[in-house]
């Protein structure tokens, strides 16, 4: 990983304080955090009037493509904390095809698939693992459907941090094979992400752990929130007019909004905001339920079930930070069928070549389902996420055998 940063030094650093994300209640930074006095999520805040003067387009252009471009933006204080593993920034990837047959003007996907460990997670654990480095953490656990304890025992691992992962027995094989060859102590544990989330819990408290789950330590969001700092550069400050985004716990849903708001505020782009569309699975959607029920926040989703693993979460913390910005955005909720997912994964990888994770299948069904339905119009831009590489996952046999000593039927081949 190139920084064009001394990494033994400090650099130029913006936090000025954590805040409750529910009742506004500041927290002194540069201290080992969980949740608010209230239980909710905390949000790093930034003299962003200080950052107006020190990041500038010009200067960003500069810089290696990765994530740390945004340094101003990230709470890091001092280079020798990053723990990397190389997170390049990830492309944007036009369906072209699959576009024109639909009538779409612009139909892209932010193929996160590239990053290290394979997925977005290692936008929030890069983050995450660096700041517990820096605040003197020495054990961390967390509870996974997969890709996240992949990508937090992978940057544990690189600086001899112990990691202790707990995830669902059905967790995909390679995810949990994946988390031990990269070094953390993995358990399979017979119930959902929710119940491996209070093992952890109840372990932070017995064995002295720092709780990594998704929200409940402030860092995440700020890692998963680069991804909206780069599709924001990537398309030259002109954001998509809709995004699909695959909701589990929805730290990149919040992480983006909050991205965005950042960027307003230090004069990069305008007040316009894309439509913030989360995406759920039809056996697991408590945060598609609350907002067709408008409420504030989502009761737990009892049963939950699907093949996309990453958004099979019955309760978020976050809950009602994704249902305020999917409401302040226009957005909406929807909900595709496991069918509609394989399908999807099936589509775009036979007419445009790129392999999506059941995830990223989730948000081409929603977008396919929301163009059929009036919710999304022929010529607006639309940005999909594909969160992992579609190669962590099982795939049919299509192959047929030749015999090489028996005469070949070329005709029908």
């Amino acid at each position: 990983m190139r920084h064009d940063d001394n990494l033994t030094t400090e650099r130029p650093t913006f936090v000025t304080h954590l805040e409750c994300s529910m009742t506004g209640e500041r927290f002194e930074a540069d201290r080992l955090h969980g949740l608010s006095n209230v239980g909710r999520p905390l949000l790093v805040r930034y003299d962003l009037d200080g950052v107006r003067g020190e990041m500038t387009k010009d200067a960003l252009a500069g810089r290696p493509a990765d994530l740390w471009r945004y340094r101003e933006l990230l709470p890091v204080r001092d280079c020798a904390d990053i723990v990397s593993l190389g997170e390049t920034a990830t492309p944007i990837v036009p369906l072209p095809r699959i576009g024109a047959a639909m009538g779409a003007t612009e139909l892209l996907v932010k193929d996160e698939g590239r990053l290290p460990t394979g997925s977005f997670k290692a936008r929030g654990l890069v983050m995450a693992i660096s700041m517990a480095k820096a605040l003197g953490v020495k054990t961390i656990a967390m509870p996974t459907n997969g890709n996240a304890g992949a990508a937090a025992a992978a940057y544990a691992s690189r600086i001899g941090m112990e990691a202790v992962i707990f995830c669902p027995a059905d967790t995909p094989e390679i995810n949990v094979r994946e988390i031990a060859a990269q070094g953390a102590r993995v358990y399979r544990v017979d119930g959902l992400i929710d119940d491996c989330g209070k093992l952890v819990g109840q372990g932070a408290k017995e064995r002295g752990w720092f709780d990594l789950s998704t929200l409940k330590e402030p860092y995440r969001i700020e890692g998963k929130k680069t991804m909206g700092l780069e599709l924001a550069e990537q398309l030259d400050w002109k954001l998509p007019d809709v995004i699909f985004y695959p909701t589990g716990g929805g730290t990149g849903l919040i992480g983006m909004w909050k991205a965005f708001d950042e960027l307003e505020a230090i004069g990069f782009i305008g007040p316009e905001r894309p439509r913030m569309v989360a995406v759920q699975a039809e056996g697991c959607a408590p945060i598609v339920r609350a907002w067709e029920e408008g409420a504030r926040h989502a009761t737990r989703w009892e049963g939950s079930h699907t093949i996309a693993m990453g958004i099979r979460v019955p309760q978020a913390v976050g809950d009602f930070l994704i249902l305020d910005a999917v409401r302040a955005s226009d957005g909406f909720g929807i909900t595709v069928s496991d069918e509609e997912i394989l399908a999807a994964v099936d589509r775009v990888g036979r007419e445009e070549g790129l392999l999506l994770c059941p995830e990223g299948g989730a948000t081409f069904a929603a977008y396919a389902k929301a163009r059929a339905d009036g919710r999304v119009r022929a010529d607006e831009r639309v940005m999909l996420f594909n969160c992992a590489t579609g190669l962590k996952y099982p795939m049919a046999d299509h192959s047929r055998t030749i015999a090489k000593d028996e005469p070949v039927d070329w005709a029908s081949l």
